[in-house]
């Protein structure tokens, strides 16, 4: 190891410290650029879903809400996998894909209570403006999974499955996402699992709960200090704080003597542990420092302990008889100031308020991130962040060039003139270009253009369909094959019976073989526009009415313009 890492594996004394060092010395060591490229490269490629199969998605949500497992981590070799398909089933559905979302998380230590604490904020969102909405004395809390013991129970990323839509004083409607985290530092998971989890749901999340037992103590503040690196390092660049709103969470907490319980004495007690002075050793000022810089908004509660029952009986199940009253109470504070509608904080990157549906974008873009071998430097966050906005700003503008066109052509709306058509397409695409163009992008400018061309590839995609739909709803184009057998038919019969009244015998009878293919022919494409089998056949029928129909205009083409210099030359 070169001596610049020993050095400074002498310095960080605690052993939280020495393996983040470890792990950010071994991604600056072994990750090379053209890993980072490929990862690009790999985002770049990603093509986007049809709406029908986000509706056949939407089709599967379970009819009961629950946790769904978004993100998952393999025991054998700690890799982790995003459930694109659960994901977007809860974030595309119709009634909150377009809202502003807010996203309240919870990480921290395992064997904490953070699903027992989210199981009551479900409670309170289902049992809006009920006072008693704790519930009864014998009700068992239920929701995300949770149990008493030693053992960890929650594994990855969970999202409660309902979205909550709740409308703030000004009118306007956001959506409530929950979201549940594996607990970090259990026997099972790795200091670069403990970090990707913690990352993934502080990079996502508007409201970070950070939940630690009886006090903040040093070594939770180096926690965090791997995931401010990052955004220290992003602030060079984009000039923000990278995360939003972040709450410690004290539970168990036994000196309200000190600090009383609640925000009061939180504040007071934060103020105090986040304190940064000169007789610091530097370490110490670094860490504060780094926190103040990464965050809005920075808070903290005291929450007391839940009862002697609820941390020893193995037959707990949630019963509020069984819960401390002084718990009880602090939580009808903390809950109901957490979801009051004002003050939920809506998920933003870069200054930019986040829908659901652009919240599926960035998740897509951070998990590529983690599905590498080391964990990623700092700088790759930056890239992925810019991707998912760039993604995000396409998909947006999709989404307006997607409204448009169907006001014009779209479902059962009649047949447009071509050139009107091709008019409205170059117009809505200006717009949805414009659009792109005017929202806030993070990469520069050579990076953003690169979206750009791939909306413009998309928008003509899109344009082409259009343009294929709004021809099959042309009546002659939709009749052209049957015109031409008919008239075939007709032709072939007619010289049938000149060739038997002259004597062509043998010709006459060709004819007739012609009028019955024609016949069968016309027989077979019926039944294949009547039963959707066979369409390869039916492709061919069509194609070989097109040709002849194209050699006999060209020839009366032809016969006119011959005509035409005729004329002319008699004159």
């Amino acid at each position: 190891m070169p001596l610049r890492g020993l050095i400074i594996l002498q310095i960080h004394k605690t052993p939280f410290m020495q393996s983040v060092v470890l792990c950010r010395f071994a991604v600056n060591a072994h990750v090379s650029r053209s890993f980072y490229s490929e990862l690009i490269k790999q985002s770049q490629n990603r093509s986007s879903g049809t709406r029908n199969s986000e509706t056949e998605d939407l089709s599967r949500m379970p009819s009961k809400p629950g946790p769904v497992q978004i993100v998952s981590v393999s025991k054998d070799d700690h890799s982790f996998e995003l459930d694109v398909e659960a994901l977007s089933r809860i974030l595309l559905a119709p009634e909150v894909r377009d809202k502003h979302v807010v996203v309240l998380s919870v990480a921290g230590a395992f064997r904490k209570g953070k699903s027992f604490l989210l199981d009551f904020m479900i409670r309170y969102l289902y049992r809006r403006g009920d006072e008693n909405w704790l519930g009864k004395d014998d009700e068992p809390l239920t929701g995300f999974s949770w149990r008493g013991g030693s053992e960890p129970e929650t594994t990855g990323i969970q999202l409660w499955s309902e979205v909550f839509p709740v409308r703030k004083s000004d009118g306007t409607e956001v959506a409530v996402v929950l979201m549940d985290t594996q607990g970090a530092f259990d026997d099972q998971s790795t200091v670069k699992d403990c970090a990707t989890i913690f990352a993934l749901s502080t990079m996502t999340s508007s409201i970070q709960l950070y939940n630690l037992s009886q006090n903040i103590q040093e070594d939770d503040l180096q926690q965090l200090q791997l995931f401010t690196e990052y955004g220290r390092l992003a602030m060079d660049e984009i000039l923000q704080k990278p995360f939003q709103s972040l709450m410690f969470l004290i539970r168990d907490w036994s000196f309200p003597y000190e600090y009383v319980y609640g925000f009061k004495g939180g504040e007071e007690f934060l103020d105090k542990r986040l304190q940064v002075n000169e007789a610091q050793h530097e370490e110490l000022q670094t860490v504060r420092e780094h926190i103040h810089s990464c965050f809005t908004d920075i808070s903290c509660f005291l929450l007391p302990h839940p009862g002697l029952k609820v941390a020893t009986s193995p037959t707990f199940e949630g019963e509020l008889r069984d819960v401390a009253p002084e718990f009880k109470k602090q939580l009808k504070a903390l809950i109901p100031q957490l979801l009051c509608p004002d003050q939920l904080a809506e998920k933003e990157i870069n200054g930019n308020k986040v829908t659901c549906m652009g919240l599926l974008e960035f998740f897509k873009a951070y998990i590529k991130i983690y599905q590498g071998e080391d964990l990623p430097q700092p700088k790759t966050m930056l890239m992925a962040t810019a991707e998912a906005n760039n993604l995000a700003a396409v998909a947006t503008a999709k989404e307006q060039y997607y409204k448009n066109m169907e006001k014009v052509c779209g479902g059962e709306l009649p047949y447009v003139a071509p050139k009107s058509l091709e008019e409205k397409h170059q117009f809505f695409s200006k717009e949805a270009l414009h659009t792109f163009s005017s929202t806030k992008k993070m990469g520069g400018q050579e990076f953003c253009d690169r979206y750009q061309a791939q909306l413009e590839a998309e928008l003509e995609e899109m344009w082409q369909s259009y343009l294929k739909h709004n021809e099959s709803k042309n009546l002659f184009i939709a009749f052209r094959t049957p015109a031409v057998l008919f008239v075939l038919i007709c032709l072939f019969y007619i010289l049938s019976g000149v060739f038997l009244f002259v004597g062509l015998a043998t010709f006459a009878l060709v004819c007739d073989c012609a009028v019955g293919v024609l016949m069968m022919a016309m027989l077979t494409w019926a039944f294949i526009r009547y039963s959707g089998r066979y369409p390869n056949v039916g492709g061919a029928i069509d194609q070989a009415a097109g040709v002849v129909l194209e050699q006999a205009t060209v020839a009366m083409n032809k016969s006119k313009g011959t005509g035409i210099v005729d004329q002319k030359k008699s004159s």
